[in-house]
């Protein structure tokens, strides 16, 4: 069921300078309205069959009747993913962040678990509307630290939510308005943890979003790249 709105990508993916392979992944369906990033947690090793893994599930996405048909329909998928993780017979334990935005009419759905983020720009201004599954966000939750200083500590790489990890999957969930003009971004933490919030918040307000992503890849490479790069970006027209 189509909105008032029509929505333009744009996006990539980059190993970066250090990593072995890229164990992240995205999956874009315009027309169902989803939008999604998957970032394997290496250090549980084969984070790629589970960033993988979700993408398989999400593939055959279609948009419902309503807001809570499409959660559902989304959150079955992802904990069926979650199980597929849980199941392979691989060394380790696959598992995976995920972030997901499912624009629905004039809705704005996300639902999340891990670090990847979900940033909105309206009106010149960014904001996080995903709140960090980690040890770090606590810190942060208290005011004892910016978010920026939060998400550089050692703790913030200890994830207390993920897709795979825990013999139950907990998911994050919200909602917002979408308007015309809105700008979204949903990347792993690759991409924002090597730029500062300013600089993603003005090149996001370039125009137009053709090459955006590219040049925010690259920005993070140049500022050293240590991670798997991945991001998408969605405007909302």
């Amino acid at each position: 069921m189509r909105g008032p709105h029509t929505t333009h990508t744009c996006h990539g993916t980059h190993i970066g300078h250090t990593r072995l392979i890229n164990e992240d992944a995205l999956f874009v369906n315009e027309a169902e309205g989803l939008w999604l990033v998957a970032d394997g947690i290496g250090g549980h090793g084969n984070g790629d069959k589970a960033s993988a893994a979700v993408v398989g599930c999400v593939e055959s996405y279609c948009q419902g009747n309503s807001v809570e048909e499409s959660v559902a329909d989304i959150t079955s998928r992802l904990r069926r993913a979650h199980q597929a993780c849980r199941n392979m017979d691989v060394a380790g334990m696959p598992s995976t962040t995920v972030a997901a935005l499912i624009i629905f009419q004039s809705k704005a759905i996300l639902i999340w678990a891990g670090d990847s983020r979900i940033y909105r720009l309206r009106g010149g201004e960014l904001t996080l509307l995903t709140e960090d599954h980690n040890l770090a966000q606590e810190r942060y939750r208290k005011g004892e630290l910016s978010r920026e200083a939060a998400q550089h500590l050692k703790s913030a790489n200890v994830l207390t939510k993920a897709v795979g990890v825990h013999q139950d999957l907990h998911l994050g969930d919200d909602f917002t308005e979408v308007e015309a003009g809105d700008r979204f971004l949903v990347c792993t933490d690759g991409l924002y943890k090597a730029l500062p919030l300013e600089k993603i918040q003005s090149m996001l307000g370039e125009s137009p979003i053709e090459h955006l992503l590219t040049g925010l890849i690259e920005e993070a490479l140049q500022r050293g790249g240590s991670d798997n790069i991945t991001g998408i970006v969605v405007d909302v027209r």
